[in-house]
């Protein structure tokens, strides 16, 4: 596809993506309370937005767990979309 195709195509979606990411993050901000690792997670990478190609690529990297050996025991019971360890 052409560049004017793909923006023809996915230009509002990605728009509407972009307002809702900015919302969630005036709500984080007017909140009470501590930041966690979610959030320095979700900060990491919105700046691997910056650059070259392979932005998908980065994106998921942010929000992986680095850590190859395995643990004993979960700390919660479901995923919680970042890891810890590594924005810990």
């Amino acid at each position: 596809m052409t560049k004017q195709q793909v923006l023809n195509l996915y230009f509002l979606d990605a728009r509407h993506k972009l307002i809702e990411v900015a919302a969630f993050l005036d709500r984080v901000e007017r909140a009470t309370g501590k930041n966690d690792f979610r959030l320095k997670a979700f900060c990491s990478a919105l700046g691997e937005l910056n650059g070259g190609r392979g932005k998908a690529r980065r994106v998921l990297r942010a929000f992986s767990d680095p850590t190859t050996r395995p643990i004993t025991r979960a700390e919660g019971k479901g995923a919680v979309g970042a890891s810890s360890s590594r924005n810990g």
